[in-house]
């Protein structure tokens, strides 16, 4: 079943403000909450307008009153127009605001590079005691949502636009602590968002079809970072590849080699967005294709970097471990 993440998001909210007098709705005239919604929500709900420094200032002055707002913005506009305020007002007083940043990524290939949010997770996950979160389908949604009510600090989920496929059955999502979807012990496949994370489980059926097993990883939280689960994942493989829809800076693929590099060096080598700015117009899908950011990318990377390995150069690979030489394999 196909369901839209910022749908899932904003009907739990809706829930949540019957229960919560606490919690506050603040919109920048997204067009998520239609008159309908506004009217069930009452006083809970206010809409701002397109005033997206506005709306965080006013978000933290209701955090600081004891009210937990839910701010509602495009991504884009959300970790660049609206970021000082963000890092000043927010994080730097480690309020509770919950920044529901919907077309993140390519979702909004349609309007060009300046509503897309290719850099929102590299941003946001640089600002000390912000929480990080990129749900992979509705369900995920829903549980992160219900699980911020009683959260501490500030917290930023990056939300799609279109209805996306529900993931298979997987253990129940929690924040903080990253997914296995699948065990294996040849390579892991790391990813966070739905597009992603369902190319790296299509993935992982190919080469294991080729005898290649692959540990799939949902890694839906950048920050805190489960480092355990990934090491945990890394150690037996030899491989780790990570797929994004984000520019490769800074965002998965950065945090993962980061862990790594501190607590268990492992080859690693990161899929996303090429350095440059989206030259496509497009919906979600076609994008993603273009940029391909698809399961065939996936199984090629992987398969290049093992056959390589196993090449000519192997034996002298061997002969550098041998004599103590640190080797990444």
């Amino acid at each position: 079943m196909s369901r839209a993440t910022r749908e899932a998001y904003r009907d739990t909210l809706l829930s949540l403000l019957e229960r919560h007098p606490e919690l506050m709705c603040l919109d920048s005239d997204t067009g998520l909450f239609n008159a309908e919604h506004a009217a069930a929500a009452g006083d809970q709900y206010l809409n701002i307008g397109i005033a997206e420094h506005n709306l965080m200032g006013m978000a933290a002055g209701m955090a600081a009153c004891g009210r937990i707002p839910f701010v509602n913005t495009m991504a884009a506009f959300a970790t660049s127009r609206a970021l000082e305020a963000i890092k000043i007002d927010i994080a730097y007083n480690r309020l509770p605001v919950r920044i529901m940043a919907t077309h993140g990524g390519l979702a909004a290939g349609h309007l060009g590079p300046t509503h897309q949010a290719l850099e929102d997770l590299a941003v946001m996950r640089a600002l000390p005691g912000m929480t990080v979160v990129v749900p992979a389908d509705a369900a995920a949604t829903e549980a992160f949502v219900e699980q911020s009510v009683h959260l501490a600090g500030p917290l930023y989920v990056r939300l799609g636009r279109k209805p996306t496929p529900a993931l298979p059955a997987a253990p129940a999502p929690v924040i903080g602590q990253a997914q296995t979807l699948r065990q294996g012990g040849d390579v892991v496949l790391a990813s966070c968002g739905p597009y992603p994370v369902l190319a790296c489980l299509a993935a992982a059926d190919v080469l294991a079809a080729q005898g290649i097993e692959a540990t799939v990883l949902n890694l839906h939280t950048l920050r805190p970072f489960d480092t355990e689960t990934l090491v945990a994942a890394a150690r037996p493989a030899s491989l780790v590849v990570t797929l994004e829809e984000h520019w490769r800076s800074g965002g998965l693929g950065g945090a993962v080699a980061e862990a790594l590099a501190e607590a268990a060096p492992t080859r690693v080598l990161r899929l996303g967005m090429p350095d440059q700015f989206v030259n496509e117009v497009g919906n979600q899908e076609h994008l993603v294709t273009h940029y391909d950011l698809t399961a065939e990318r996936v199984v090629k990377t992987v398969r290049t970097a093992l056959d390589t390995a196993a090449g000519p150069g192997r034996g002298e690979r061997e002969d550098r471990s041998a004599a103590g030489v640190p080797v990444l394999t």
